[in-house]
């Protein structure tokens, strides 16, 4: 016995291939906004790459682009056929090509599975990753005369005013660093010799951060040195005081802004799937009537529309006698020897 059967006639059919129509359109918009979303994430990791020591992988961000132009060339296709269902004369053509476009169309939704599950997977990966990028894009901010890293001063001041954040996990990694390059630091005063000195490393550490650190927003004009010295300002205890500096880390900033663009592709995704979905259905159900038509000949005449020609059951049994028939045939293959 079918499952799900729905009975139709002439006015049924097209309304549902009409309802089709539109729907595969509608997917096809889908997927563009899905090669769009992938084509702005690659873009986006690209614009922050010295951030994650060029390391940051564009796998899910291509894949987004090529789920984008699947989705539009087998939804269009489906559009393609759902229009022709109501001609008599062009729609025979399209059923030798029925049963492999739905398996098609099921692996797709398999794709698309993984790459929600992808989109989840990679913000753990960028979380890594920004963390080794943004320890060593502190520690490279002074070298604005060495080749490679000329531009890392610009990029890390940019990305702390713009996402409103300082340093890697908080203002404090500043301190672990000299952020001064030595040509600017005067070597014959007495207090810089004796940071330096003070240091096994030989570094000039002290408790500043850059001016990209200050938030805009404070009352107080921006503290930038001496930010663990309350007796250094007036009217100031760092322990108890909210500083008007961004407290913030960048790795935190970054991973909020990247994994809300991953988890807005993801719920597209997802949505896609679900309308990939009704697609898959409504196609079943739309080549089912028109091929049960009880006179081919009148296609007013009524028809039956399915799911699936037997029950769920008996489909599963189905699949799983073919998959082991399949299974036996290779290893009798596998077993033959060569004839003496």
């Amino acid at each position: 016995m079918a499952f799900m059967p729905v009975k139709f006639d002439l006015p049924k059919r097209v309304k549902l291939a009409q309802a089709l129509w539109l729907l595969y359109w509608l997917s096809v918009m889908v997927g563009i906004l899905i090669f769009s979303l992938g084509i702005f994430f690659k873009v986006e990791l690209r614009k922050r790459s010295e951030m994650m020591d060029n390391n940051e992988s564009h796998f899910v961000p291509n894949l987004l682009i090529l789920v984008g132009l699947t989705a539009c060339g087998l939804n269009a296709f489906g559009g393609k056929v759902c229009h022709d269902s109501l001609d008599p004369a062009k729609f025979p053509k399209w059923k030798p090509m029925l049963k492999n476009y739905l398996l098609l169309c099921g692996g797709f939704n398999a794709l698309l599975l993984v790459t929600a599950l992808l989109c989840v997977l990679m913000q753990f990966a960028l979380y890594l990753t920004l963390a080794e990028g943004l320890r060593n894009g502190i520690r490279f901010y002074k070298d604005t005369d060495t080749p490679g890293r000329c531009f890392m001063k610009r990029t890390l001041d940019m990305t702390q005013i713009e996402f409103r954040c300082c340093g890697n996990n908080n203002y404090r990694d500043w301190f672990e660093v000299q952020w001064i390059s030595n040509r600017y630091l005067d070597m014959s005063n007495d207090e810089v010799k004796d940071r330096v000195m003070s240091n096994v490393e030989g570094k000039f550490l002290m408790d500043s951060v850059p001016f990209s650190c200050c938030n805009p927003g404070s009352p107080r004009p921006c503290l930038q040195h001496h930010l663990t010295n309350n007796s250094a300002h007036y009217d100031y205890d760092h322990r108890i005081e909210e500083l008007n500096i961004w407290t913030r880390g960048c790795r935190e900033a970054l991973v909020a802004y990247y994994g809300g663009i991953m988890n807005s592709i993801g719920a597209l995704i997802i949505l896609t799937i679900f309308l990939e979905s009704l697609d898959m259905a409504g196609l079943k159900y739309l080549t089912t009537a028109l091929e049960t038509l009880a006179d081919p000949e009148n296609p007013e005449s009524e028809s039956e529309g399915w799911l699936l020609e037997k029950g769920v059951k008996e489909t599963f049994s189905d699949l799983l006698a073919t998959l082991k028939s399949l299974g036996k045939t290779n290893q009798v293959e596998g077993g033959e020897e060569p004839a003496p």
